[in-house]
Formats: C-alpha cells, structure tokens, sequence
C-alpha cells in the first residue's frame, strides 16, 4: 500500500539488540537514525532507545500501557515520519491507537512525538513495528509480551523471561525506501536472529557473532518465536530438540509436539523445549524461503542453543542433507486450550455475513488487487472519515476497499491462494479468528479450529477460510505480511459498526493533532516522495 504522500545519521555502528533490557508497560521509544551492522555490512537503518532490534515491552494481562513514542528520524534516505502498530495487541475501543498509517492514524512527522495509550486484555507473544511504508524493513521492530501470573500452561515449564525471546528477521543491505521505489520485491541479504546473523557468503562475515541462547540442563524452557520478517517464512527448528507448541498467536493452545514449524511473516509460537541433552552446543535453525542463499553454511541462518558448561565455540557444521526431521508442524493439528465455540452455522457460509477475497496481480504496475481493485491511500485516515461525520459506507476512501461490517455478528471471509505461486500470510488487526479450512485441506472444522491472527493462504487449489464476530469497533485492517506485498495493495479494510465507532471511540486531543502535524510537512519528508 502507497504511503502518505537535514541530514543527520548518528556516527554509531549497531550489531545487535541481545543485551536491552525489557521496558513498560510505560515508557518511551526514541526512534533515531543510526549505521547498523547486524550480519557484519554496514548501512542505515532504524534504532530504538539506541539498540537494533528494539528493546522488549513487557507487562502483564489486564495492564495499561502507555507507550510514548518520540520521532527523531531524520535522514532523508529513509523514511523520516513513522506509526507503531502492536502486532496481536486487539485494541479493544482503542481503535485509534492501532498504529496504522492512513487507516487509524496520521503519521508522526519528525521531532514530534505521541503517546499510545491502551489496555492489553490478552497475554501472549506479540511484536510492534512500524505500518508506514515499507519502514520496518529498516530495522523498526521488537517483541512485545504480555504475561499472565495465571497462564493455564504455566506447569508444563520452568524458565520464561526475556532470554527465552527468539525473533526471527530477514534482513537487506539496500535501503527498504529504494526497493519500494523500484516497485520490485526486495530480496533478503541475510537471515537474522535475535538482531544478529551472517549475511550471504559472497561477503566475508565468518567472524561475525552469532545470537547464544543459554539453557541449563534438566530445566524446561518457554521459548517464544516471533517472525518480524518483511518476507521471508522459516522452517524453525533447534538440532536434537522436540518443541512442544503450547501458544499460537497470543493464544493458549492444546500442547502438541514437533521438531519443526514453518512460521509465516507475523506469526508467533510459544515452544516448550526440554534441555534433556547432553551438555554442548546446538544449532538454532530458520531456514528462509526467500533471499540471497537459503542454507545454513558458514552459520547463515542461525544461532546456537548453548548448554551451562559447554564450551564457548560453535556446533559443528553439518550436511543439510544429513538432517532427518520427521515431525512438522501440520496446522489443522493445532487446537485451542479454551473452546470458544465458532460464530455461526457449521456450513460454508452460515454466518450473518460472508465475504470472499479473491488476490490478483496487475502486471502492467505493478499492483495487487482485492477483488478487482487496487488498494490505495485515502486523503485521510479511515477512521478519521468516519469521525467527521461519513455515514454511508461507501462515500469511505479508498473506494471499493473498504467493507461495512455489522457489530455482533458472525463474520466468515475466505482468501483465495496461490497468487504469483506465494503463500501469502494474512493478518487481521482487532481480532483474533478461527481458522476454519486451513491451507492444505478441503475440510472444515467448526469444533475445534486453530484460533490466530495471521494465516497462510496456501496455493491455488486453497481456499483459506477464517470466522470471528464484530465486537470491537472501528476500521481494522486485512492484509498481505509480506511488506511488499502490502507496498504494492494486497490488502482491504473492514468497517466494523461505523455508528459505534462514532459514538464508542474517543481519540484523545493529541491524535487530531498529528494529522494538522503532517499535513504541514513538505512534500519531500512524506511516504512516496521517492516515487
């Protein structure tokens, strides 16, 4: 999706975010413009608070978060105005809060600040990143975990803190904002893992350091993977280890066990895994289906699981040929901890209403279409149109991709797959959904379906299909993870309950502001001023 339409960087070189400390559940983020070097090449990038990726917020459920971001980018190569999304976070009756640039906010302009303000009423594994542009690409991501004193797996480990966050990160040595002016896909350089990697081998990176998780044998440890990729979908797995999936996307889940999992951009699982092995070093693994060099040579890819007392050096290297796994991930496995039952009738198309997303691919832009139509930027947030008074549903911009949702009903939408031979992952905000078909399979299971916020639409023979009922209001968005997917429209945007949102939403003073803010900006500090 097309954004809205002094020179500065910071003499610093960062390699990686392994020692910030956990911030919030109220505090700042300092965005600034800085030279990174996670996988040993230099370039621009995004800091947080000063570190690459940004620190962890944590909290706890039911906790009120107040997150004051404070806007310093100002290189003009990349993008110097920015909105913080909270990936999983559903904002409920925050709607304006979500962070979402041209569907619920303004964006920040330079040297401005704001202050997200909302409650988590949910635990689980979350992230934030930037939703303007292609602007996390550059660097402007971190995890975000909410914790919960009662969480109904908490007996099945021992060990849940900050070590045990892995985030999984594709990573480009060309600058997001000149890929997305190109209008071509980006192509990682390297693969990185919690900030830290070794890019593709035709750049002398062996010294580089790699990310070390310590675990101490006889100890069970919640680890909890977060893909923050642009693009890129991993096959996860640690070398002789069994996980054991306990969460899905910020929901508890039925323990099921595997020895790998394909997690797609935006995707997040909770593993227990046992340190039952003999004390050594052990290969952290996520293979990338996107980039430069998919392979674990040289230790691209990867990091290591390192038991206490093992020596400071790195597994062996092995053929990839050589591994056997035998125990993937299979979605439809997956069922929640808590049964909610399903919205609506147990048959295709038995809910109050029902909407069916077929992807295309204009050729000739190129561009994404959503049912035959390009999504585009409006001249102002969705939310802010319904605000100021919009009634009819479709007077709301852009045109043709906003859909009209009525509040406490069932709502099923079903995705086409397959376009341009991807699997792409779609995320919804405001909502967690049941996945009632799931890539892979003609069945539906309206018992037991895996319950998330980001689902892959398989392949051309698929058909994708999620339920959840309208109980939040306000415009949420739906679209493609894969960053430049989204750059380029593969996305909608529901209207839930317009009237309620009119009178159940209240921005405070300083979120109109932001708009006269940037409204104000020159042309050129704008989203899109490089096309």
């Amino acid at each position: 999706m097309v954004g809205f339409n002094t020179r500065l960087v910071l003499p610093v070189v960062l390699s990686s975010a392994a020692l910030v400390r956990a911030v919030g559940p109220v505090t700042s983020l300092v965005l600034a413009n800085s030279v990174v070097n996670p996988d040993g090449y230099q370039r621009k990038g995004v800091t947080l608070n000063g570190s690459f990726i940004g620190p962890t917020i944590t909290g706890k459920k039911d906790d009120q978060f107040k997150i004051n971001v404070i806007n310093l980018l100002n290189d003009p190569e990349l993008e110097r105005t920015t909105t913080i999304h909270w990936h999983g976070l559903t904002q409920d009756f925050t709607n304006w809060a979500d962070g979402t640039a041209s569907v619920t906010q303004c964006p920040i302009s330079p040297n401005a600040s704001f202050e997200y303000d909302f409650k988590a009423h949910h635990a689980g594994t979350f992230w934030y990143h930037s939703h303007l542009s292609t602007q996390y690409c550059d660097g402007l991501r971190g995890a975000f975990i909410v914790y919960d004193d009662n969480d109904p797996n908490k007996h099945l480990y021992d060990v849940d803190d900050e070590s045990t966050i892995i985030s999984l990160n594709d990573w480009y040595h060309t600058i997001a904002k000149t890929i997305s002016a190109t209008t071509s896909f980006g192509i990682p350089d390297s693969g990185l893992v919690n900030g830290q990697g070794r890019a593709y081998r035709g750049v002398v990176t062996k010294n580089t350091k790699l990310a070390v998780i310590t675990v101490q044998k006889g100890k069970r440890y919640r680890f909890r993977v977060i893909n923050m990729a642009c693009d890129s979908m991993y096959k996860f797995f640690i070398d002789q280890h069994d996980l054991d999936i306990i969460e899905v996307d910020g929901t508890s889940h039925n323990k099921l066990t595997v020895d790998n999992a394909r997690i797609y951009a935006g995707q997040r699982y909770s593993f227990v895994l046992n340190a039952n092995k003999p004390v050594g070093n052990y290969w952290i693994r996520s293979k990338p289906n996107a980039g430069l060099e998919q392979s674990f040579i040289n230790g691209m890819n990867s990091a290591i699981l390192r038991y206490e007392g093992a020596p400071d050096e790195e597994p062996a290297e092995q053929n990839e040929d050589d591994i056997i796994l035998r125990n993937p991930l299979k979605e439809q496995k997956l069922t929640p901890l808590e049964q909610i039952p399903v919205p609506g009738e147990p048959r295709p198309g038995g809910v109050d209403y029902a909407l069916h997303v077929q992807w295309g691919f204009n050729e000739s832009v190129p561009n994404f279409l959503a049912n035959g139509i390009e999504l585009s930027s409006p001249p102002s947030p969705v939310l802010l149109q319904i605000l100021s008074g919009v009634t009819n549903p479709a007077d709301l911009l852009p045109s043709g991709t906003v859909y009209a949702l009525p509040m406490n009903a069932s709502i099923e939408i079903s995705f086409s797959g397959g376009i341009l031979a991807i699997e792409h992952p779609i995320h919804l905000h405001g909502h967690s959904f049941d996945v009632v078909r799931v890539a892979g399979s003609k069945e539906y299971n309206y018992v037991n379906p895996p319950r998330r916020d980001v689902v892959n639409t398989g392949s051309e023979s698929d058909n994708v299909t999620i339920r959840f009922r309208t109980d939040n209001p306000g415009p949420w968005f739906v679209h493609c993870h894969i960053d430049w997917h989204l750059q380029t429209g593969m996305g909608i945007i529901l209207a839930e309950g317009i009237n309620q949102t009119r009178t159940d939403i209240h921005p405070p003073a300083a979120w109109g502001e932001l708009c006269d803010k940037y409204n104000a900006l020159p042309s050129d500090v704008k989203p899109g001023s490089e096309d």
